[in-house]
């Protein structure tokens, strides 16, 4: 079985790469701006429709696994077109490139395809976005829907832990750097997540892959909470001073796209594979038990 991980030096894409290489995927993993220790991988920028078909074609993949996407919510609002050649366009080259070799293609979204205002959101529920990145990542969905392919789309939600040093950091490690340098931090109080585990993520997708699974999916961690809970857990957990957090609302800040709070239910995924994410408290440990 041949692997193709779009992006596979950003965070969640590594895990992948290492995950289908240690359950025997010959693999290949892209890099854009930024590439790995891994000397291996290739550079693709997703928006150049003719390179990424041929490239999808020359490797003949079984499963594409599409990660590269601009994530950035306010770049996202004022950078329309950055956001709309990236993860609108940039998918429908992917797919098209997976017609032609007949790949699966797992696509990864967001809980920002709705706009917050139910209390917990099942894979059947209405999607109506709240910001631009959102209906990017809405429309790709839909792009993928329409490809006749098979796919699996993933929606998850504020992914967390350890990072390699080419790669963006998250909300959790902003915490543990800023806090163990004993610097004051803000955290908001009136922003809510399900915060998932990043190896917990990818192990759980390849599960969903080994069983020919279809459709969407939640692939969330199992607690809905606000960033500043999440960061007195961190706190907690890594034993450092929660007297340095501050508490902020998000309407002191200068934010050029609205958040939705958004929590998005696992359910169906237990359903299906009987697999139970990990809560906030069990992700932070594993994150500490991979630093002793």
């Amino acid at each position: 079985m041949k692997s193709l991980i779009i992006g596979g030096s950003g965070m969640i894409g590594s895990y992948l790469t290492k995950i289908c290489k240690s359950q025997g995927y010959e693999t290949e993993f892209t890099y854009f701006q930024k590439k790995s220790s891994n000397k291996h991988g290739i550079f693709l920028d997703i928006t150049k429709r003719e390179t990424t078909v041929q490239l999808i074609k020359k490797i003949a993949p079984d499963i594409v696994f599409l990660t590269s996407a601009i994530t950035n919510v306010d770049l996202c609002e004022t950078n329309t077109d950055l956001a709309k050649s990236t993860n609108i366009t940039g998918t429908q080259n992917v797919v098209d490139g997976c017609k032609t070799t007949g790949s699966k293609l797992v696509y990864f979204s967001t809980s920002a395809v709705f706009d917050g205002t139910k209390s917990e959101y099942s894979e059947l529920d209405e999607t109506r976005p709240a910001n631009n990145y959102g209906l990017t990542k809405l429309l790709g969905e839909e792009i993928i829907k329409k490809s006749e392919l098979p796919f699996l789309i993933i929606r998850t939600d504020q992914p967390y832990g350890w990072t390699e040093k080419w790669q963006r950091t998250n909300s959790v490690i902003r915490v543990i750097e800023n806090l163990k340098n004993n610097t004051f931090f803000n955290e908001i109080t009136n922003w809510y997540n399900t915060p998932t585990y990043i190896p917990d993520l990818a192990i759980t997708i390849m599960e969903l892959v080994r069983n020919n699974l279809i459709g969407i999916f939640h692939v969330v961690g199992s607690d809905f909470l606000s960033r500043y809970d999440c960061a007195l857990l961190i706190a907690e957990i890594f034993n450092l001073n929660k007297k340095l957090l501050k508490q902020i609302n998000s309407s002191e800040l200068k934010l050029q796209a609205k958040r939705s709070n958004v929590n998005l239910s696992n359910k169906k995924l237990f359903q299906n594979t009987g697999i139970r994410m990990l809560g906030f408290r069990d992700g932070l440990k594993k994150m500490l038990e991979e630093k002793i």
